[in-house]
């Protein structure tokens, strides 16, 4: 089983909803874990009746909602390893990212726009991370402007993280966010309205985490959805 972490202040249960349902096209099985303060997921993601904490099925997505730690969410699916091929986990703080064991994960992201909040709070993450991690950093901003990344370097530099060379941008625009917000509506994942730089990105995404997939799959499967 793989453990894919995305990290940051910034809102991004939408984004990794959508990777989880390429992964599931993809014949993998998901399972999305909220750990973040807000849990939006239980504001986005349909569920029957929920309670503190459960696990929701969405567009073939498991998603777990209110769970405090690992171990406590293992017992409830009674195995998370035997039940899932990969898991994907939302997290907005150095304490969930130890309690949820995200530092055996097979790949972690770092998820940012460059508003002060995102920025500010998302360093607030990483400085306070147990130990030294290596990192991918995901930038969602209108245009690609190297200085906002050479800006983000210079502000972790005390944090304990190594980035990876790779940067994955993804366009800022009132184009993929009324997409969003219209799938919100429906409660349903549609690609058809994002932009190509969106969607292409998604596919970066995933080819990294199931590379054993081949990328014209992978492409097809995007334009299917």
């Amino acid at each position: 089983m793989k453990k894919i972490g995305f990290i940051g202040a910034f809102d991004k249960t939408d984004l990794i909803v959508y990777i989880a349902k390429i992964l599931t096209e993809a014949e993998k099985r998901v399972l999305v874990i909220d750990t973040t303060v807000l849990q939006r997921a239980r504001y986005i993601v349909p569920a029957i009746a929920p309670i503190k904490f459960y696990v929701t099925e969405f567009e073939k997505i498991d998603i777990a909602v209110g769970f405090n730690n690992y171990e406590s969410l293992n017992k409830y699916l009674e195995n998370i390893e035997d039940n899932y091929d990969i898991v994907l986990a939302d997290i907005d703080s150095a304490e969930m990212f130890d309690t949820f064991q995200m530092s055996n994960a097979e790949k972690l992201y770092f998820i940012t726009a460059f508003d002060n909040f995102s920025l500010r709070k998302g360093m607030e993450i990483l400085k306070n991370m147990t130990s030294k991690i290596k990192m991918t950093k995901i930038l969602f901003e209108r245009d690609v402007v190297e200085e906002n990344n050479e800006y983000l370097n210079l502000l972790s530099l005390t944090a304990p993280v190594e980035w990876e060379q790779e940067k994955i941008y993804f366009p800022y625009d009132q184009g993929d966010l009324t997409a969003i917000i219209e799938n919100q509506r429906v409660s349903k994942v549609k690609f058809r309205n994002l932009s190509d730089q969106y969607r292409y990105s998604l596919e970066i995404i995933a080819q990294e985490i199931i590379p054993d997939v081949k990328a014209g799959k992978i492409r097809k499967i995007i334009k299917s959805i």
